[in-house]
Order: C-alpha cells, then structure tokens, then sequence
C-alpha cells in the first residue's frame, strides 16, 4: 500500500485546475496530458483494454482471476482539480507523526492551518499528513482516489490468489465543472456499478447528494449624470443588491448543514449599467429544489414590475440530482462498501454529500455509483491535507468490495 502515498505525490504536481470558461473537453491541456501519463502507468502495471479518448476519458480492465459469473465493477475517479484555487506548482509536504497544534505551511507568507479554524486535523494524531506550501491547494480532490484506485488495480494485477470478477477503472476530466459525466460511455465502462472515489474523510459513504441548479442573473441599469439622475439613472448594482437581500438571509453554504438546503451568490460583477450574478442551488428534496428555483424566479418578476419589464433576467439550468433515487433499488452496493469497510477495520460514516460526484451523474446514466472516501479535508483551497493512512485504508476498502462482490 505504500505505492499509493508515491503515486499521489506524483499526480499532484500536474496541474489539471479545470475551467469553466474555454467550452473544450478536457477544459485545460493539463488534464490531457495527465490522461496520457495514466493510460501509460496503466498498461504498465498491467492492465488490459487500456483506453484514452479525445475527451480525456481513461477506462482500463482488470481481468478477472476466476471463471464464475461475478457481476463486473467498476471504480471511478476525476482527474482535474477546483478552479476555485489555484492547482499550480503544487509544492506537497509530509508532516510525519503528526503530533498535534497550528501546523505552520508558509512562513514567509504567514500561513497557518489553525485547529481553532480546522480541529478536524487533530482526529489524526500520530499519522502522516500530506498538505501543500499554503500558496496553492493540495489536489487530494480527486488525485487521492486516482490513487487510490490505481494501486489497489496494481495489487489486484500483482496477486492473481485473490478471486475477484471483472474490475473496470475509469478517470473523468472535469468533474469540478459538473462537466465530469457529459462524454462518459457508460456501455463502453460495461460495469453493472461503480463506486467514485471523491468522498472527504476516512469512513465516508454517500450514496445521496443535492439536486443542483446553476442561476446567472442579469441586472440592466441606466446611466445618467449623477447630477441630473433624479427619476432618470437606475442603477443595476443596487438593484442586484436588493435582489441578493430579498433571498432568505440564512440559507446559505456558511449558515447550512445536513440536509438543509442554500442559496449561493458564486460571483457579482457589476457597473451602473449592468451586473451580472452567479448562484448554485441546491438542495436534497425535489420538492424543495423546485421551490428554491421558483423562488428565484419569482423575486426576478417582482424586481421587473418595481422598474420595469426588462431589467432583471434570470437563466436557471439543472446541473445534476440526487443519486438516491436510483441507487435505493439496488441497496446492495451500498451494504458491499459498508461491509468492506467494517472488515478492514473502519468504521462507516453513512451521510449524504453536501455536493455532487460524477456517481451523482452517472447514477441517471444507468451506472448506480455510491460515493467512498478519498480521505481528504479542506478540499478547493490552501488548507486542504490528506492523511496517508486514509489513504492507504481507502485502497484496502477497494481491495475489500473486489472480494466481497466475488463472494456473494
């Protein structure tokens, strides 16, 4: 298992930041060029049906070590990183036995993991953590379950003894974007499920995420001589502020949790004459998802009859739904990761995603695909980290589901 901490540290230092802006699959030319040193490693280590398309997609086989009639898998991981920081020069570190306190990442920058602002850190006491210089994020989301998968298929490969089924691997471009499952072949995959590495901390086990919508808002203003604007100037920037206002104050990412559902203002660029405004909505319940895109549309009307037909727009576009839906009819995948973890001594931690995966995505594609965890924190940012054990276990889990699904 001591491949998987190697590998990650390798991974990490390409830079496959996604971007929402070039309307290209992969979005960056680093996704495709880490694509190409996956599709090598991997018929490296000696995996078979090695595919790379000219979207950046990698699928490869793990033959199967026995003849029975064993229900093909498959595991599933992205390969970009968050375009909310930058996944540039990533420098990675160790902090070995990790012995509890702040952990200084940049001293000349005066940057600090604070347990105060992340008490998460001292759950690992003792283990190694993997974090970066503080200057740009680490890339655990989702270089760790590349990892991950990568060497469990590598031991797989290496110990022929372990009787196992048909194992597919797969590796998306642009998850970060929600663009990770638009060019994904389900039927060239061919598992009958799949599981995403791309979970947060030892233990995690999603197979529930939100019903996700994007809104871009367009607020058109008018611009007069300040002096002369009585009646006259309306000024779009205020108007965007009003609307921001009229959305319920606390239900947003930083006042939410469990299942509670939110409003986030992603972006606000603006002048008197226009401004522009990016949400995500997102909740659990399809009753609520609609309510909260209703909702939005409804203050739009509002705004439009107080200054006028025109001023405000608003394009809201689904992005992806709860997976629950289509992974509740075969529960059974759910309880093979929970018994594998149970086995490999962790313990699971059943709740939903408060977000999406490709799993989210390709669950209504025909592929039911449950969440793991990738053993990460802090994920899209300068305080992110990865602890190895986490890591390592994460690859034992994989190992885990291969047998257990052989079994039944």
């Amino acid at each position: 298992m001591e491949q998987v901490l190697e590998r990650f540290l390798k991974y990490v230092v390409v830079d496959t930041q996604s971007d929402t802006d070039t309307g290209l699959t992969p979005s960056t030319p680093g996704q495709m060029e880490f694509a190409k040193l996956l599709a090598e490693e991997l018929k490296t280590i000696g995996l078979e049906d090695v595919t790379l398309d000219e979207n950046g997609y990698v699928m490869a086989t793990v033959p199967a070590t026995t003849d029975e009639n064993i229900p093909v898998i498959g595991f599933v991981a992205h390969m970009d990183t968050s375009p909310d920081f930058s996944g540039k020069n990533v420098k990675p570190r160790i902090i070995n036995n990790y012995r509890g306190g702040d952990i200084v990442l940049n001293e000349a920058e005066g940057i600090t993991l604070k347990t105060s602002d992340f008490p998460e850190v001292e759950k690992y006491l003792g283990q190694d953590l993997v974090m970066t210089d503080g200057t740009t994020l680490l890339g655990a989301d989702d270089k760790a379950g590349v990892a991950e998968i990568v060497t469990a298929a590598e031991y797989l490969i290496k110990h022929p003894e372990i009787k196992h089924g048909k194992i597919r691997v797969g590796f998306t471009p642009d998850e970060e974007i929600g663009a990770g499952a638009d060019h994904f072949n389900v039927e060239q995959f061919g598992a009958e499920f799949a599981y995403t590495l791309d979970g947060s901390e030892i233990g995690e086990l999603e197979y529930e995420n939100f019903n996700a919508a994007g809104a871009k808002v367009v607020v058109n203003g008018r611009m007069v001589h300040p002096g002369y604007a009585k009646n006259k100037m309306r000024n779009s920037i205020r108007i965007a502020n009003q609307i921001m206002t009229m959305l319920p104050r606390h239900e947003t990412p930083e006042h939410t949790e469990g299942y509670e559902g939110f409003y986030h203002l992603m972006s606000f660029n603006g002048d008197v004459e226009k401004t522009e405004m990016v949400y995500i909505i997102r909740d659990f319940k399809s009753e609520r998802f609609n309510d909260r895109k209703r909702e939005m549309q409804h203050l739009i009307n509002k705004i439009n009859a107080e200054y006028g037909e025109g001023t405000a727009t608003v394009e809201i576009k689904d992005q992806y739904y709860n997976m629950r839906e289509k992974v509740e009819p075969v529960i059974h995948v759910v309880d093979y990761a929970k018994e594998a973890m149970e086995e490999v001594g962790v313990k699971p931690i059943v709740k939903p995603i408060r977000g999406g995966t490709d799993g989210s995505r390709l669950s209504y594609m025909g592929l039911p695909c449950p969440n793991i965890f990738a053993g990460g924190h802090n994920f899209h940012g300068r305080f992110e980290f990865v602890p190895v054990q986490s890591m390592q276990k994460a690859v034992e889990v994989i190992l885990k589901i291969s047998e257990l699904v052989a079994k039944k």
